[in-house]
C-alpha cells in the first residue's frame, strides 16, 4: 500500500516520520507538507491521489491557531472543512482509506464539572456544541468526511505536545526556566497528549493492514485517542516543571476569567477512550509516564 502524510510539517506529521525513520515499514509512505500540496486545492489533491496511487490518506494538517481562528474563519474553514472534504471525496472515487485527526474541541465542555474531582468524558456518540470558530470548522470537516462516502477512520485527540513546533510543554519548559513565577488556568480540565505515541498507534493500525479492506483499516468510525487521566493546565504545568527540575519557578493556578482569550476554551474536554481501547485491543499510557518519557528524552 502506498500511504500519503498530509500536513507533514506540523507536530503529528513529524512524530510519524520520526518513528518511520528508525523502522523498515511494510508499505510505502509518502509525506507532504504545504509545499508539496496545497490540500485547500481539490484539483492538486486530486492529482496526487491519482497519480501516486494512493491507497491511504493520514490527514494531519489543520489550523490550529484557535484564538486567530476567531478573527480569521475563513482561514480555518479551509484547512480544517474544506480540505478534509477535497481528501474525502478523491478518497472514495479512488477508494483509499482516510485517517482524519480531530479535536476535542467540537465540544463545548459545558456540564460536565458537577463533580470537578470526577469529570464526565465525552463519548464519540455524545453531541457535538463546539463554541469556537476553530471547533465548528473541525466539525465541519467531521461532517465532511463522514458524508463523503469514503471509508474513514477519525481519531479526536487533545492537548497535543511534541518535539516539534509550538505547545504548551515546551512553552512551559522555557518559562520556568526563565521566570520566578507564573499563573496558568486551573478550571479547564482534560487530557495531555505525546504525539509519539498517537503517531506510533497510527502506524500499527496501518503496518498491521495488509490492504485496504483488511486489517484494522476496515474499523469505520469515529474514536477519541488520548493519552489516560486527566489534569488542569495548572496540574500539567506544575508536572512539567517538577520533572524539568524547574523548581526554583512558582506556579499559581488562576482561573479562566482571570485570563481572557478571543476564544472560550472547554471547561472540561476529557474524551472517553473506551471505544479504540476495545476496537484495536490497545493500551494507552498515563499521561504522567507519557509526559516523562518526552522530558527525559528533551535533555
Amino acid at each position: 500500500m502506498r500511504i500519503l502524510i498530509t500536513g507533514a510539517k506540523g507536530q503529528l506529521g513529524q512524530s510519524l516520520e520520526h518513528f518511520l525513520s528508525k523502522e523498515q515499514p511494510r508499505h510505502e509512505w509518502l509525506f507532504a507538507g504545504h509545499q508539496e500540496l496545497d490540500i485547500t486545492d481539490p484539483e492538486a489533491v486530486e492529482k496526487t491521489i491519482a497519480d501516486e496511487a494512493v491507497d491511504v490518506i493520514i490527514n494531519c494538517a489543520a489550523y490550529t491557531a484557535v484564538d486567530q481562528a476567531e478573527s480569521d474563519p475563513d482561514a480555518a474553514r479551509r484547512l480544517n472543512a474544506d480540505a478534509p472534504q477535497y481528501l474525502a471525496q478523491s478518497a472514495a472515487a479512488h477508494g483509499a482509506v482516510l485517517i482524519h485527526i480531530s479535536t476535542d474541541y467540537v465540544f463545548s465542555g459545558e456540564g460536565r464539572l458537577s463533580a470537578p474531582e470526577a469529570p464526565q468524558a465525552y463519548k464519540e456518540t455524545d453531541r457535538t456544541d463546539p463554541s469556537t470558530v476553530y471547533g465548528r470548522t473541525k466539525l465541519a470537516g467531521e461532517e465532511a468526511v463522514t458524508n463523503s462516502g469514503c471509508r474513514y477512520l477519525i481519531f479526536r485527540t487533545a492537548w497535543l505536545y511534541s518535539p516539534y513546533g509550538k505547545n504548551f510543554v515546551k512553552t512551559m519548559l522555557r518559562l520556568t526556566a526563565e521566570k520566578e513565577a507564573l499563573k496558568v488556568v486551573d478550571d479547564q480540565y482534560g487530557t495531555p497528549t505525546n504525539a509519539m505515541d498517537l503517531a506510533a498507534f497510527l502506524i500499527r493500525i496501518v503496518e498491521e493492514s495488509p490492504a485496504v479492506t483488511e486489517g484494522p483499516l476496515t474499523r469505520t468510525g469515529i474514536y477519541h485517542y488520548t493519552n489516560e487521566g486527566c489534569c488542569t493546565w495548572y496540574r500539567f504545568a506544575e508536572e512539567i516543571a517538577t520533572l524539568a527540575g524547574h523548581d526554583r519557578c512558582c506556579i499559581h493556578p488562576c482561573t479562566t476569567a482571570d485570563y481572557p482569550t478571543p476564544a472560550a476554551r472547554p471547561a472540561c474536554s476529557l474524551l472517553d477512550k473506551t471505544k479504540v481501547r476495545t476496537t484495536f485491543g490497545i493500551e494507552l499510557r498515563d499521561w504522567k509516564s507519557a509526559l516523562k518519557e518526552f522530558i527525559d528524552n528533551e535533555r
